[in-house]
């Protein structure tokens, strides 16, 4: 029931002697270098071009406005000769770049930037430094860049995030506020842009002050108060991200964006005031598609399936040949389980050309094994033959198998699959070894998995499915041993902190320290149903029950899933409230009849219930 996280790997440098004189120099370089400074010497008439193309392994500058500057442009240029000096120290520049010796590139192009003031050299300088990560050399480029070009947005934005990457955000104030201002009819198109711009920013409450000093100027910008919201959803100010959000849809009662984003803040308290607040918004504006979608989504959640299957007749009624609407539809009717009705949309979405048409195509074996249809569900999974779904592709064809009890036949169908790289080596690693905890061998899933990091330790997925295994054949201690590797590789690992945590509050161990953990999984994905789960259940094992049902009635809320069932039942029935601990549990053994946490619990509390369902 827990999540992964992926990474890529960070290509290092590759060294080179240096060249001595420009005669060694490629011909390509001088080249392009003479390229660059070949108009020092003529009247500053040309426009800003455009960006260089970044190292396709790098990182590149951020971009977020979406209009060009003007083309008519004038952008100012130095009077100066373009003499050797120059040209060999920019075309040293440009060889270093080629040969990815970019510690060697920087300097180049910062000490011509220096000498210059010319905007394109110091662009270039930015970009280069920036590719390679030598931050403080990007923002004095960048710098010297907008002084040579102060009209210049794409130089402003330069300077403004790497100020905020570096944690100076009282030095990016300043340009922020020109930004905001010129011109001041795209005040609310850059609003909405600057969340993104600002987004790396650590202190999430001073990023808020400094969004409200921002908006002050724009009380009538709605785009200014979603700032804000956003804003202070971040900081975890959930009472001012919901006043700013109707502020925002105050000023301009049919935008979507911001009625999403009420919705969203309201969710998180309570699902039937997100329900009740969109259901008025698409009643009041019914051509607001997206926000029709999301209500038929939270419907969807709250299990009201005929209001929610009303609202795909409505979205499917406006946009009969959108595929990606029949996708949505399609998704949400597996949410609800109507996969008959899955079936057909997923169909139809594939006969109207989806963006991601193998996407489509694992959703209908998915669709079919539910279906009870196995042939034509590893028809499905069969005809993904490439790209991103592959390998998930492969492991559910494998599992259609290994449920026909041919699981000898199914992990050498894995085993046969050829991986592109690391990450899909480790993808089929774990779909064998789940194939191995499904049909019960515990034991030789643990070994299975204990052997692939014995091959590749510091791999964070197979650490973290190692511990899970290594619960099953009640190895604590390689859980737990695990589990910290992993939170030492990845620090913002949710799910290893929450697995570690529940772990113990689960077996009543180092209770204070669980909760710990858990309150730091929390902390770092605060609307996880099952790390809301896991708190719910410390905060129950620390005798913290009405503290404790809240969070788990949230949990149930966003995902109604049996072990969940079973832990918010036994805490209302330790309140006391049996009736609903009963009425839950029922419910829950009809969904969810082979949930073993689930069967215990009610075994163990309220066994006429159990042999009722059965």
């Amino acid at each position: 029931m827990l999540r992964r996280r992926k990474f890529s790997p960070v290509p290092s440098s590759i060294p080179y002697a240096l060249p001595t004189h420009p005669m060694n120099l490629t011909r390509t370089a001088v080249f392009t270098a003479s390229l660059v400074l070949a108009a020092c010497a003529q009247p500053p008439v040309k426009p800003e071009p455009a960006a260089a193309p970044a190292p396709a392994a790098a990182k590149p500058l951020p971009k977020v406005v979406t209009q060009a500057e003007r083309p008519a442009r004038v952008v100012p240029l130095p009077n100066l000769e373009l003499s050797e000096d120059l040209m060999f120290k920019l075309t040293l520049a440009e060889v270093a770049v080629q040969r990815g010796q970019l510690q060697v590139a920087v300097p180049a192009f910062l000490e011509v930037a220096r000498e210059t003031k010319d905007p394109r050299v110091a662009r270039r300088a930015a970009e280069v430094a920036w590719n390679a990560r030598f931050l403080p050399a990007a923002l004095e480029a960048a710098t010297i860049w907008l002084q040579a070009d102060p009209e210049s947005t794409r130089a402003r934005q330069t300077v403004i995030a790497l100020l905020v990457n570096q944690s100076r955000l009282d030095e990016a104030i300043p340009h922020l506020e020109k930004w905001l201002s010129s011109p001041p009819e795209q005040a609310g198109q850059k609003f909405l842009q600057l969340s993104s711009l600002v987004a790396g920013y650590p202190d999430k409450p001073a990023l808020l002050r400094m969004m409200r000093s921002l908006a002050v100027p724009y009380p009538q910008v709605p785009e200014a108060s979603l700032a804000v919201a956003q804003a202070a959803w971040n900081a975890d100010d959930r009472q001012a991200a919901l006043e700013a959000a109707r502020q925002a849809l105050k000023l301009k009662p049919d935008w979507e964006l911001a009625a999403l984003f009420q919705a969203q803040a309201l969710q998180r308290d309570s699902l039937d005031d997100a329900i009740g607040f969109l259901g008025g918004f698409v009643k009041a504006h019914p051509g607001a598609r997206d926000a029709r979608l999301n209500y038929a989504r939270l419907l969807v959640t709250a299990r009201r399936y005929p209001e929610a299957r009303k609202q795909f007749e409505l979205l499917l009624g406006e946009a009969p040949n959108n595929a990606e609407i029949a996708m949505a539809v399609a998704t949400l009717s597996i949410q609800a389980k109507d996969y008959a009705a899955a079936d057909a949309q997923l169909r139809r979405a594939l006969d109207l050309g989806p963006k991601d048409p193998d996407a489509v195509r694992l959703y209908l074996g998915q669709v079919n094994e539910e279906l009870k249809r196995p042939d034509e569900a590893l028809k499905w999974y069969a005809s993904i033959t490439h790209g991103p779904q592959y390998i998930p592709a492969q492991a559910r064809y494998a599992g259609v198998l290994a449920k026909q009890g041919k699981l000898p036949e199914a992990r050498r169908h894995l085993q046969g699959v050829s991986a592109g790289d690391a990450q899909q080596r480790t993808q089929l690693i774990l779909a064998e070894a789940g194939l191995l905890r499904e049909t019960g061998a515990y034991q030789e899933a643990f070994d299975f998995l204990g052997q692939a990091v014995a091959r590749t330790p510091d791999v964070p997925d197979l650490l973290y499915d190692y511990a899970m295994a290594a619960e099953k054949v009640d190895r604590v201690d390689v859980l737990e041993a695990n589990l910290r590797r992993v939170i030492e590789l990845q620090p913002k690992h949710a799910h290893a902190y929450n697995a570690l945590g529940y772990t113990l509050a689960d077996r009543n161990q180092r209770l204070p320290e669980a909760r710990t953990l858990i309150e730091t999984a929390h902390k770092l994905a605060p609307a996880d149903p099952f790390i809301l789960d896991s708190l719910g259940w410390v905060l129950h094992r620390l005798g913290q029950n009405q503290e404790a049902v809240g969070y788990l009635q949230r949990a149930y809320e966003l995902r109604p899933d049996g072990e969940i069932a079973a832990h918010l039942g036994e805490v209302l029935w330790v309140l006391e409230r049996q009736a609903d601990a009963q009425k839950l549990w029922a419910d829950a053994l009809r969904s969810h009849p082979g949930n073993e946490v689930l069967k215990s619990t009610v075994k163990r509390l309220a066994p006429a219930i159990l042999q009722s369902a059965q």
